[in-house]
């Protein structure tokens, strides 16, 4: 099947104002960063963390008023799904002393609630820092794995342009996931299943990128007369078709998975969606074109 069959855009003409979109939305993502920062969960802050269910829906202020009184300090309460909170505190003392604790204190304000802990989760601030670290060093690792990747397989120039494409979408996505959290209606924290979803996301973006990079190596053979400019539009014409066919596929599968995972899944699925888009995206107007501009600043010398 081939929806785009025979397609002549000159994508390289018109990088430059790829380049000013790509550059605004990073603007963006890194003011968000820095402005609103991200919503971590206990994987990397430390803490307790209860999913109560409820037979009627309850406000959040003030569930978080009553709960202050009871575990002496204001816990984090936010609506999980139709009917649940999602309730985090310190890590101190015995999860089960805190559970009963949150669920008599539920229950003994608010009596037709009805009150039941679906769900716990604690983590300790050592190991949550370790946690941290192994998945900053998980993203950035993945990188330069990749770059080595490209290198063996093509040559410098084309890792360098999967690696800045790559850097461009998790940029991005987290910019995405800093600006939006608290605003959806769905928890955006960033837990260890959301780095895994982080590095779905390099995976799928990578693997775009290598068919257009393995069609420029066999067209640049090819059509030794055309410009490289031309080949490289030659080559992600020609892959068009199969790169909006494969992310189209994959979106309807994760959209799918994002309206009827569930709550938990949600924040996963959302990761995935941006990433898939952005992906897509960085392998035609990102990747490609900054090898045809390494090219052209820094031709490769002929040997004698």
């Amino acid at each position: 099947m081939r929806i785009f069959e025979n397609t002549n855009i000159d994508f390289i003409r018109n990088r430059v104002k790829a380049y000013f979109f790509s550059g605004v939305l990073i603007l963006l993502s890194l003011a968000s960063l820095v402005i609103h920062g991200l919503e971590l969960g206990i994987d990397f802050k430390g803490g307790m963390e209860f999913v109560v269910d409820t037979d009627a829906p309850l406000a959040t202020t003030e569930v978080r008023s009553v709960l202050t009184d009871v575990l002496g300090r204001a816990p984090e309460v936010k609506a999980f799904g139709d009917n649940a909170l999602l309730i985090r505190t310190l890590a101190e003392g015995d999860i089960n002393q805190r559970q009963n604790e949150i669920v008599n204190g539920i229950r003994t304000a608010f009596p037709e609630a009805n009150p039941r802990v679906v769900k716990t989760d604690i983590v300790g601030p050592r190991f949550a820092e370790d946690l941290k670290r192994g998945a900053i060093y998980s993203v950035f690792g993945s990188l330069l794995v990749i770059f080595v990747y490209i290198l063996i397989r093509f040559e410098w120039r084309f890792g360098v342009g999967a690696v800045v494409a790559l850097f461009h979408d998790v940029t991005i996505t987290l910019g995405a996931f800093a600006l939006l959290h608290g605003i959806l209606p769905f928890s955006l924290q960033v837990d260890q299943t959301i780095i895994a979803a982080f590095l779905t996301i390099v995976g799928y973006s990578l693997n775009d990128t290598v068919v257009i990079f393995d069609r420029i190596r066999e067209y640049t053979n090819l059509f030794k007369t055309e410009t490289y400019e031309n080949v490289v539009n030659r080559s992600i014409n020609n892959t068009l078709s199969r790169t909006i066919i494969t992310s189209g596929t994959t979106l309807l599968v994760v959209i799918t998975l994002f309206i009827f995972g569930g709550e938990v899944l949600r924040g996963f699925a959302f990761a995935l969606i941006v990433g898939i888009l952005i992906g897509t995206y960085s392998s035609i107007f990102v990747a490609s074109p900054i090898v045809v501009e390494l090219r052209a600043r820094m031709p490769q010398k002929r040997r004698k």
